[in-house]
């Protein structure tokens, strides 16, 4: 299980948090690291340092240019906020995220993203958004900020615990294999350019549209057979939409 969990980090600015990251990942027994537009060098002598030991880590992570890269073959994103958010997401405590992983991890090809922002302003409201749940540690309300190392350190914990008192799970039948976040972020630009096409959604004022309706299918989870039925929906009622003049194009 531990195997396919990633841990994902975001505009990190300091290699040392990447070495200290890697340390708590090996403590833990995680291996897989994507880095996302770091904004720093991360293999340097400060990073190796801080690693103590795990800086095979360091040398091993994947660096990629977007989250969409760093999740693409994952079902399950989740986003560790510190913020409250004006649009409510499906949030879990980190015991809650750890109670879910045996059942997540079941099907052979499933694998989980545990992404973390930047040191100094964390998730996006857009990265945030791309995460089927986020999670929380419920810190001294007084004193909240976690070091980026510390919040990784919390959180792969109680996958670990899990992992150490998960009881086997059957794993799902292959036509009931979950989306992955790729399939799913195909499935939203055809949705949303299917929207355009009919007259249901303006981009120019979209009052949310098509945040709310990532909630909603990402709650609700969808496997790859039904999210394949959604879109050959979308596919006929973009063959029935008014075509579009030049004006409107």
């Amino acid at each position: 299980m531990l195997d396919r969990l990633r841990i994902v980090l975001i505009g990190t600015s300091h290699p040392g948090n990447i070495g200290a990251v890697a340390r708590a990942m090996h403590n833990m027994g995680l291996a897989d690291l994507a880095l996302v537009a770091p904004r720093c060098e991360p293999i340097t002598a400060e990073s190796v340092s801080r690693a103590s030991g795990a800086d095979h880590l360091v040398h091993a992570a994947r660096v990629v240019d977007t989250l969409e890269e760093a999740v693409a073959d994952c079902t399950l994103a989740v986003g560790a906020s510190a913020r409250s958010r004006t649009l409510p997401w499906p949030m879990l405590t980190p015991r809650e995220l750890g109670a879910r992983l045996p059942e997540e991890l079941a099907g052979p090809d499933a694998r989980v993203a545990l992404v973390f922002g930047r040191e100094d302003s964390g998730l996006s409201n857009a990265e945030l958004q791309r995460c089927h749940a986020h999670v929380h540690i419920p810190t001294n309300p007084d004193f909240s900020s976690l070091n980026l190392a510390a919040a990784v350190q919390v959180l792969t914990y109680e996958c670990r615990l899990a992992w150490l008192e998960g009881q086997p799970v059957e794993p799902p039948e292959p036509d009931q294999a979950l989306a992955t976040h790729a399939e799913l972020e195909h499935y939203f630009a055809h949705l949303e350019r299917t929207l355009v096409a009919i007259g249901f959604h303006d981009p120019a004022t979209p009052r949310q549209l098509m945040a709310r309706l990532r909630r909603f299918t990402l709650r609700a989870r969808p496997e790859r057979m039904e999210l394949n039925i959604l879109r050959g929906i979308l596919s006929d009622t973009e063959k029935l939409a008014p075509p579009q003049n030049d004006a409107e194009r």
